[in-house]
């Protein structure tokens, strides 16, 4: 399962920059992770400090 990131982000990029297969960019609204990408290490729910990503 693909990890998503929610309205609780701040748009710090930490999560991105944690990424090893750099599926994290900048949206619109906040970052958003390409589904079709993430591989699941759960790197980038680690990084985060609002605990906005989440498994889907």
């Amino acid at each position: 399962m693909a990890h998503v990131i929610n309205d609780e982000c701040i748009s710090c990029g930490a999560c991105a920059s944690v990424c090893p297969v750099e599926c994290i960019s900048e949206g619109a609204e906040h970052y958003e992770v390409d589904g079709s990408a993430c591989v699941d290490c759960g790197a980038c729910e680690e990084s985060c400090p609002t605990g906005a990503i989440f498994q889907e």
